[in-house]
């Protein structure tokens, strides 16, 4: 046992000092994953555990200003290291078919390292994504998914950045950058409020650009396989097969909401069809107008969620007062403590016993 140890610990030191980048090994984070892997581990405990016990019983914190200059600051930050990526290597001076690292000390193999850098710390700075869900007390969106998602990215960049800092693989990263862009740009306008979504139409589009972009990594990493490259392999397959998986995870995401949102849809439109009747508007209209931005992405917080659990009284009531007027018919609607929306129809032609009954969920 104690030479199983001894030999693992020389394995070790043998792969962080003779193995790795020698230019990068002082630079902030860089020494040891170890500072790394905590991070990542306290992150996946505190977005599942601590943090939604500690906001339990308190009350969800307006951030829309906050949400506005965050996403801002990502979408800068994001497009700065798309074009630094680019500077680096990608516009011109690396190929697509097969890039080795450049260990040198170089300006651009320096530039391109420098890059890694920040791309890495980018990684850290989207931990922000899943605090702000969890002080507006948007929990259920804090998936799965979100925490694989967010959580695994710094270890797996650390890697790359500890032993190729630059070359083939940081393809994945100057895509992600890019679709970066989009999306936090998504979230910054959907954030400034409802006048401003007619301008984001193209939202119902963001997970699937989200998976071509897996499908992009993954296909040009395994390339490799097909070719002769002076690139580490390993690092090759670690990237690719992190494409599939966020591949198989974001489509299974995609499905699931796409098939509720369908349940939902023909559940509305079949009460719509005998219920509901104002002007021509329909409740599945209202549900529409409600929730209207259905798409989340997977991991990026957005005011305006498919979220009816946490809509105000006065919300429902400014959507449904009205809602079942018919000739000299009156409504008046309420919420019950059980979360139902009670309209109460009284007049010519109606029972003033009857009462419609929608749960919200």
């Amino acid at each position: 046992m104690t030479q199983l140890i001894t030999d693992t610990y020389d394995w070790y030191r043998d792969l962080m000092d003779n193995r790795s980048d020698p230019r990068v090994a002082d630079w902030p984070m860089m020494s040891s994953p170890l500072p790394t892997l905590a991070l990542c581990s306290f992150y996946a405990y505190f977005s599942k555990s601590l943090a939604p016990k500690i906001m339990e019983n308190r009350r969800p914190l307006d951030l829309r200003n906050i949400l506005v200059f965050y996403n801002l600051f990502q979408t800068i930050f994001s497009a700065w290291i798309f074009y630094e990526y680019l500077q680096s290597g990608w516009w011109g001076h690396y190929s697509f078919r097969c890039q080795p690292v450049d260990y040198s000390n170089s300006p651009l193999a320096l530039r391109m390292a420098r890059t890694c850098w920040w791309y890495y710390i980018s990684k850290f700075t989207e931990f922000f994504d899943t605090l702000f869900f969890i002080l507006r007390k948007k929990t259920q969106h804090v998936s799965t998914l979100h925490v694989i998602h967010h959580g695994c990215m710094p270890f797996s960049v650390w890697m790359g950045m500890k032993f190729a800092p630059g070359g083939h693989s940081t393809f994945f990263a100057m895509l992600n950058s890019f679709v970066h862009i989009v999306m936090y740009f998504y979230y910054m306008v959907a954030a400034l409020g409802p006048k401003y979504q007619k301008y984001i139409w193209w939202k119902r589009y963001l997970t699937t650009f989200q998976m071509v972009q897996f499908v992009f990594i993954f296909g040009h990493q395994f390339q490799l396989l097909f070719t002769e490259c002076d690139y580490p392999k390993g690092f090759m397959v670690w990237i690719g097969l992190h494409g599939i998986m966020f591949l198989f995870l974001f489509s299974d995401f995609y499905k699931q909401a796409y098939n509720k949102k369908q349940s939902i849809k023909f559940k509305q439109d079949d009460y719509n069809h005998k219920k509901l009747q104002q002007n021509g508007q329909s409740n599945g209209q209202i549900y529409t107008e409600i929730n209207g931005n259905t798409n989340q992405g997977a991991c990026m917080p957005v005011l305006n969620e498919d979220d009816e659990n946490h809509l105000t009284t006065s919300t429902i009531k400014r959507h449904t007062n009205g809602l079942y007027l018919n000739g000299s018919s009156k409504t008046g609607t309420s919420i019950n403590s059980n979360g139902f929306i009670e309209s109460m129809q009284n007049g010519l032609g109606h029972d003033t016993t009857d009462t419609d009954k929608r749960k919200i969920q």
